[in-house]
């Protein structure tokens, strides 16, 4: 889900630094606002709680370690942002142990694209994780049964009835596009 940018529900004047040590919940930092996330709906739900789930099992089944977070705050280059399901690989969780806020992008995170979400909002947004430390970003878009899957040098795009796959991060991993949609 991305945080909405046309209405900002500004609570108090927060700087990043600020929004780095108490980040409010469900509360992004953007351009220098509080912006709080909207569009979250049963079906977004379930499928972050789905893809959380899998990546879970899997680090687990596979042997590659880590640890799997919803809503889970980290700083980019230029914001504070919540994605919805994000992947931190056991060298992270050793450099960093778990901060109220991981200071880069995850390696690997999904956002579930809601009805209320804009395009070039998206795009950026995948972007932004992308120059700050992110290797792959997954767009998810339920009602269209789409999954697009960026990294630095690929965009991959799967659709309903295709079998998606990690591309950098999680290797191995892949999963039905239905079976996590439906």
């Amino acid at each position: 889900m991305i945080a909405s940018t046309l209405a900002p529900q500004i609570s108090e004047v927060f700087s990043l630094e600020d929004w780095m040590q108490n980040p409010p919940d469900g509360k992004e930092w953007v351009d220098g606002q509080l912006v709080e996330k909207n569009g979250m709906t049963l079906k977004h739900s379930r499928i972050q709680l789905k893809l959380g789930s899998y990546w879970r099992t899997y680090i687990t089944s596979s042997g590659q370690g880590g640890e799997v977070y919803t809503e889970v705050p980290c700083r980019t280059n230029k914001q504070g942002r919540y994605p919805d399901v994000a992947y931190l690989t056991p060298e992270l969780l050793a450099q960093f142990g778990e901060p109220a806020v991981l200071p880069q992008s995850f390696p690997l995170i999904a956002e579930i694209v809601s009805p209320t979400d804009f395009a070039e909002e998206v795009i950026a947004k995948s972007q932004e994780y992308l120059q700050s430390g992110c290797q792959e970003v997954w767009l998810v878009f339920p009602d269209n049964r789409w999954i697009i899957v960026i990294t630095q040098n690929q965009r991959l795009v799967f659709i309903s009835g295709e079998v998606v796959s990690t591309q950098t991060v999680l290797q191995g991993f892949s999963v039905a596009v239905d079976e996590l949609l439906g």
